[in-house]
């Protein structure tokens, strides 16, 4: 079953303000985060090396809670590691990235296109 032209116009809007909100978020969420430092590499080394040693101490004693400590520190360790840090970083406009949840949703600006129109459709 064919769309009606008003329906296809209504598409095609939301399309072209999706394919804009996506390369907004893509540039933004995309954008590198910068490199980890020597502390938190060295950190996290050690706290890898302490967790496989927790995890071998569990595995010979025969202590599951230990073996899981062990892996668990392991694991955070090499995460820490190899994570680089979240900095603050300037958008090409001039102005700061904004929160999350400080930004419209896609779905937000829809309703929000939705209410103008049917207001305007009242009038």
């Amino acid at each position: 079953m064919p769309l009606s032209e008003q329906e296809q116009r209504l598409l095609d809007e939301m399309e072209r303000s999706l394919y804009h909100n996506e390369a907004d978020d893509v540039t933004t969420v995309g954008a590198p985060r910068g490199r980890a430092s020597f502390t938190a590499i060295l950190l996290g080394s050690i706290a890898g090396v302490l967790g496989l040693g927790l995890l071998l101490t569990g595995v010979i004693a025969q202590q599951p809670v230990v073996g899981v400590l062990g892996f668990a520190l392991m694991f955070g360790g090499a995460v820490f590691a190899i994570t680089p840090p979240l900095r603050f970083r300037v958008l090409p406009s001039g102005r700061g990235a904004a929160p999350r949840a400080e930004r419209s949703s896609f779905m937000d600006s829809l309703n929000d296109r939705w209410d103008r129109r049917t207001d305007e459709r009242d009038r």
